[in-house]
C-alpha cells in the first residue's frame, strides 16, 4: 500500500517553501531542494516618477490619473500564479496526495484563485498564517488543527 504523501505549503507573497509530510508521527521533511523566491523591486523603479495626465471631458482641466494596478500587489499575484503552476505540475507528477497551505491572509486567497481545480481538490486544509519565519522544527505546532504531523 503506498504511502499518502502530505505537502505543506508555507508562502507570503514573496517567499514559499513546501515541505512534505508521510503520516502522523514522522515530522516534516524539505520537499523540494528549493525555496522559491519573488523578486519584487520597489515601486519607484517599477512606475515612473509621475502620475499620468489627462484632461476634462468638460472645460480645459486636467488631472492626475491614479495607476490601475499597485506594482507590488501585481508582482505579488504573478508569484502566486508562478507557485500554482508549479504544485499543479508536481500534482500531475503524483509527487503528493494531499496539501496543506499555510499563508498570510492576503497570499492565501491569491494561491486559492490560482491553483488547478486537481490541486484544489487536493487541499486538505489551510491556516491563514504567515509562518515563513517559522523553523521547520516549529511548523507542526502551528499545523495541528489541520494536519497530525
Amino acid at each position: 500500500m503506498r504511502k499518502t504523501i502530505t505537502w505543506v505549503l508555507v508562502a507570503d507573497g514573496k517567499r514559499a517553501r513546501v515541505y512534505k509530510n508521510e503520516g502522523p508521527g514522522k515530522g516534516l521533511t524539505p520537499a523540494l531542494d528549493r525555496e522559491y523566491i519573488a523578486v519584487l523591486e520597489p515601486t519607484r523603479d517599477i512606475v515612473s516618477d509621475r502620475q499620468g495626465r489627462s484632461f476634462d471631458s468638460h472645460g480645459v482641466g486636467r488631472h492626475a490619473i491614479e495607476p490601475h494596478t499597485d506594482p507590488q500587489r501585481y508582482e505579488k499575484l504573478r508569484f502566486a500564479r508562478q507557485v500554482a503552476e508549479e504544485l499543479d505540475g508536481y500534482k500531475q507528477k503524483g509527487a503528493f496526495d494531499r496539501l496543506v497551505i499555510a499563508a498570510a491572509p492576503k497570499t492565501l486567497g491569491d494561491l486559492r484563485g490560482e491553483l488547478s481545480p486537481a490541486v484544489q481538490t487536493a487541499v486538505l486544509g489551510a491556516v491563514a498564517k504567515d509562518l515563513t519565519k517559522v523553523p521547520m522544527a516549529e511548523l507542526a505546532d502551528h499545523l495541528h488543527d489541520v494536519l497530525p504531523v
